[in-house]
């Protein structure tokens, strides 16, 4: 007999306390703290810390709201219901962070004695998803209250085998985190170099180059002043046949930080903007546009393929440019600031101006450099897109073993001789 076959089930009630999160509107949204939402969930493990919005704490924010190493957050309530009941692992924030009134927290009475993250894996697993399912009424569950936690069954084996359990999953969240960082690393130099050769003129060879006055100051001899449109295609029109299904990439597939474009649905129809790969996706509305929101295409089979796209993107596709000096002009703060100053409408919902684009001007290099600068970063954009596709792997891995544990498909005998809880 497998040693899961004896482990002890206890009713999460038993050794955990819950409390809801905080309610507010859009005019909350600014400078303050950290909020997680349902938005932040995606299929990640740990909250992506620098992609949360903030809210003006005033009047709303108390101690018992801010989130602690080891707590672990739902989703409570959702239009979609297969959003109910995801969790994220409070591990390490960085800063004070709390959770909007969708969600709900679960804190250990008494962390010492237990390994919060072995029950943070657990929360992933089929088998406590379906348990809050059924314990929730049904397969039309729409929301997750602290009565069905805290009645929750869930497996407690002994300390010894829970750290163990950790050790070998976070293994892999440790090779993911690796494949994180690299893409950072990637994402700057890319950034870096653009910003080296095509704004500061650092490019190679520049001494030999002379400097000539123009409507933008001194810029090299033979780079020509450009509007964006004069080089840019903004949304430009593809058509998409309306019958059939097709990528859709919601405004939450989008990172505030890297070119990564993750969580990738499949919808039917045509509705939303059309993309290719090579195209920029740049968020046009608040606070998406302000904590940096854009993505590069280039998770589709072919260059004629289509995918669509929230309404809320603009697309930008190079004209006389490259597609790899496009995201980084996007990616730019000089280009994301005169969008953010064009941005009109009502409070907490304004929208970027495309005719601002008309106002912005940079300077053109010569098509050798643009092609030069492209053979090195196109590379580096696979990289990142490769390194993607592992983490995505490795993340798939990490999820199925642990069921696997918990059914007795695999054997962990060998954890401990002592397996009482």
């Amino acid at each position: 007999m497998a040693v899961q076959s004896r482990w002890h089930y206890k009713r999460l009630g038993e050794f955990a306390e819950f409390r809801n999160g905080v309610n507010y509107n859009k005019n909350s949204f600014g400078e303050g703290i950290k909020v997680i939402g349902v938005s932040n969930f995606q299929d990640y493990f740990k909250p992506k810390y620098t992609e949360l919005d903030q809210i003006n704490p005033d009047g709303i924010i108390t101690e018992r709201n801010i989130l602690r190493d080891g707590d672990i957050v739902f989703v409570r309530s959702n239009g979609n219901r297969e959003l109910i009941g995801r969790s994220l692992f409070i591990e390490n924030p960085p800063e004070e962070i709390t959770h909007s009134a969708f969600t709900i927290r679960v804190r250990f009475s008494n962390p010492d004695s237990i390994c919060p993250k072995f029950f943070a894996y657990c929360f992933r697993t089929p088998i406590i998803r379906q348990a809050l399912t059924a314990q929730g009424g049904g397969t039309n569950i729409n929301n997750l209250n602290q009565d069905i936690l805290g009645a929750l069954q869930v497996p407690n084996p002994n300390l010894q085998i829970q750290n163990r359990i950790v050790a070998i999953l976070s293994s892999y969240d440790d090779l993911i985190e690796n494949c994180q960082r690299r893409i950072r690393i990637l994402e700057t130099m890319a950034r870096s170099l653009y910003r080296e050769w095509f704004v500061n003129f650092k490019f190679p060879e520049y001494e030999k180059v002379k400097m000539v006055s123009s409507k933008m100051g001194k810029i090299p001899e033979g780079w020509e002043v450009k509007r964006v449109p004069e080089c840019v295609l903004i949304n430009p029109r593809v058509t998409v046949p309306r019958e059939g299904g097709r990528p859709f990439v919601p405004m939450g597939c989008l990172s505030n930080d890297t070119m990564l474009i993750t969580n990738i649905e499949f919808r039917e129809g045509n509705n939303g903007a059309k993309f290719q790969n090579g195209d920029t996706l740049f968020a046009r509305i608040t606070p998406c546009l302000e904590n940096g929101k854009t993505g590069f295409v280039q998770f589709l089979p072919d260059d004629k393929s289509v995918a669509c796209g929230s309404t809320e993107f603009i697309v930008l596709r190079s004209h006389t440019l490259t597609p790899e000096f496009v995201y980084c002009l996007a990616r730019s703060n000089e280009f994301r600031d005169i969008a953010i100053k064009s941005m009109s409408g009502a409070t907490g919902r304004q929208r970027v101006q495309e005719k601002c684009f008309n106002d912005f001007q940079f300077a053109q290099g010569p098509g050798t450099l643009l092609d030069k600068y492209s053979a090195i970063v196109a590379p580096i954009f696979s990289l990142i897109y490769s390194l993607h596709l592992k983490i995505q792997n490795l993340r798939r891995t990490r999820d199925l073993l642990l069921p696997r544990i918990l059914s007795g498909q695999v054997d962990t005998i060998n954890l401990t001789k002592d397996n009482h809880a």
